[in-house]
């Protein structure tokens, strides 16, 4: 246990300045997703493209085209939640996923899972000798899946960030990246907070339109 301590506080103290950046950008993000607010999206930018790079530098090429694909969602996500109907209301409400929705998700997380361990097997033989390509798919995936659900404002896509942290954690601890691990701890915390409160207004939502 002291070898494991003395590690993080060794590789905390190299921690870069473009990671500290990252993550705090990183966790506003997470908080404005929770109060389903707009500024999730230029803030979440900034932390995904500072992770293309990190991830590339650390030979996490997975997660690499995960933040790259945030980047390109973000865009849509931003341009969906601020689209307006006629009477100038959000056209995207929080919703949960029927059963069909959920086949779909499944459907989607195992294509990518499978994808990207081939592809991340060939990579690491070939180029990222460091890489870690089950875990590194099992995080990427997952966060595909909940990064797409979230533009719809999905309930689910909590569930599917919480896989991602999860996965996340020991993936950055084992690559050095310590405090980016520490970052995905307090992003389980708030993905589990995201999730309660979506639900609630998932259930209001509901309530409204079925009185209407």
């Amino acid at each position: 246990m002291q070898e494991i301590i003395q590690k993080f506080l060794t590789n905390l103290a190299t921690t870069t300045w473009l990671e500290y950046i990252a993550v705090f950008t990183g966790i506003i993000s997470v908080w404005f997703s929770r109060k389903e607010n707009i500024w999730v999206y230029p803030t979440g930018l900034i932390n995904t493209i500072i992770y293309i790079y990190l991830s590339f530098k650390f030979h996490l090429v997975g997660e690499a085209s995960v933040n790259f694909y945030y980047t390109v969602m973000s865009v849509y996500g931003w341009w969906l939640w601020t689209r307006k109907d006629q009477q100038h209301r959000p056209v995207v409400h929080i919703t949960f996923s029927n059963k069909k929705e959920w086949i779909q998700e499944i459907i989607f997380f195992v294509f990518f899972y499978v994808s990207l361990f081939f592809i991340l097997t060939y990579l690491q033989r070939e180029y990222f000798p460091g890489a870690i390509p089950w875990a590194d798919a099992l995080a990427s995936a997952t966060a595909y899946t909940g990064m797409w659900l979230m533009a719809r404002k999905k309930v689910e896509s909590w569930w599917w960030w919480i896989a991602t942290n999860i996965a996340s954690i020991p993936l950055y601890y084992v690559k050095g990246l310590v405090f980016t691990s520490v970052y995905y701890v307090v992003l389980l915390v708030l993905a589990i907070f995201g999730l309660i409160a979506w639900r609630q207004k998932a259930k209001k939502v509901q309530t409204t339109f079925a009185t209407l």
